[in-house]
């Protein structure tokens, strides 16, 4: 572990049990008085401002450990897939593909030959434009999944359909009980049908000067492929929280069947809601049970205390145990989508969203070369179009948190 992570661990810890003894302090001037002391308040401020500052390293600890066990069996099945014959993917032109594709990236087609442009595969898309090659897809979703907090939690898979069908599980055998030469009748038999995952479109759109292109320092690549992945991973993460369904991903806290535990007040959350919410779901999920809500939620969550007065929020021992912090002894994740506390919405969520919710990406990314929409400003437009699907397929293994009485 390196010094700067040592330090921030440390300083988490400290400040953490100084918010504590400041806000009972404010807690105990309020029982008194009625109201704090604004040099409370803003002593309790500043360390709120300290804590979110060590945050950042929290999270990505807390991800680490997430995605510890899926992220390399996500990389490498979309790998595979990627390289299986029936995909149209020749794997063993990788290199060459790709210079082609940056060839044609930088000067389009009139910089190329007739040969080269036919090496590149065609998009069977209305648009037009080329398909991206194997190597540069893989990056791509590599770059998203690390920004993408939903994907580094839920199940993930990848597809060179427009859709994917799952297996959902409708009814089960139910044992019963019966004597020696007792009849055995019929129970209530195991079904399942097949659930339809779409994927759905987005885009996003980069310009790049044409004197960078020029430039062979320049790595085109890199660029396109930060900024190509900050929108697409921007976009889907609103979807995957709040999507309708209708045209983007279904969200977790859209889908109908996703129970919800009232938070036991109609403006804010409390600790004894984020407890029942817990109770609620079943053992099974709560095993591997993760919040999810914002950073504003999380100053809020830091403040309750559960029946005994014990603050329900433990920083971790991640010098230790390497154990982040924790909501009543689970891990927590940010997601900037996440609802603000406010009165019925639902700023929290808590299950094992890698068995309640499948993300899927489609393994073909077209890329169009516009050379002429930004020419008066010295710009080529680049358009790459996607697709991505998401939804809950396991409600009962999720549960949202309503702000309510």
């Amino acid at each position: 572990m390196s010094e700067d992570i040592k330090t921030a661990v440390e300083g988490i810890a400290v400040a953490f049990e100084e918010f504590k003894a400041t806000n009972d302090a404010r807690l105990a001037e309020i029982e008194k008085k009625g109201s704090s002391d604004p040099l409370v308040d803003e002593k309790l401020k500043n360390i709120e401002a300290d804590l979110d500052r060590f945050e950042d390293i929290n999270q990505k600890l807390t991800l680490a450990q997430e995605q510890t066990k899926s992220m390399e069996e996500k990389l490498e099945s979309m790998e595979t897939m990627l390289k299986r014959p029936e995909a149209g993917l020749d794997t063993k032109s990788d290199d060459m593909e790709m210079k082609l594709f940056d060839k044609w990236m930088r000067h389009g087609e009139k910089g190329m030959d007739v040969e080269e442009v036919k090496a590149l595969t065609v998009s069977d898309d209305s648009q037009a434009g080329f398909l991206a090659p194997p190597e540069y897809v893989n990056e791509l979703i590599k770059t998203i999944t690390e920004i993408s907090p939903m994907r580094q939690i839920a199940r993930v898979r990848s597809t060179t359909q427009k859709s994917v069908q799952m297996p959902s599980r409708t009814a089960t055998f139910s044992a019963q009980w019966v004597t020696e030469t007792g009849t055995r009748s019929e129970t209530t038999g195991y079904t399942t049908q097949l659930e339809e995952i779409p994927t759905h479109e987005h885009y996003a759109l980069v310009d790049i000067s044409s004197a960078m292109l020029e430039d062979s320092v320049f790595n085109l690549e890199a660029e396109m492929n930060s900024e190509f992945a900050t929108q697409f991973a921007k976009n889907e993460g609103n979807a995957f929280v709040a999507g309708s369904a209708v045209g983007r991903p279904e969200g977790v806290t859209t889908n109908s069947s996703v129970g919800t535990t009232n938070s036991g007040s109609g403006t804010a959350l409390t600790g004894d809601g984020l407890i029942g919410l817990v109770h609620d779901i079943k053992t099974e999920y709560g095993a591997n049970g993760t919040f999810i809500f914002n950073r504003s939620t999380l100053a809020d969550i830091r403040k309750l205390k559960d029946g005994n007065g014990q603050y329900i929020f433990q920083a971790g021992m991640m010098l230790t145990a390497g154990v982040p912090n924790t909501i009543l002894g689970y891990p927590y994740v940010e997601m900037p989508d996440m609802p603000d506390v406010a009165s019925s919405a639902k700023p929290v969520a808590f299950g094992d969203f890698n068995r309640g919710y499948m993300i899927v990406d489609r393994v073909a990314l077209s890329i169009l070369r516009d050379p002429f929409t930004q020419a008066t400003s010295g710009n080529v437009r680049y358009v790459a179009r996607a697709r991505v699907g998401g939804q809950v397929i396991l409600a009962e293994a999720l549960r949202t948190q309503t702000i309510s009485a």
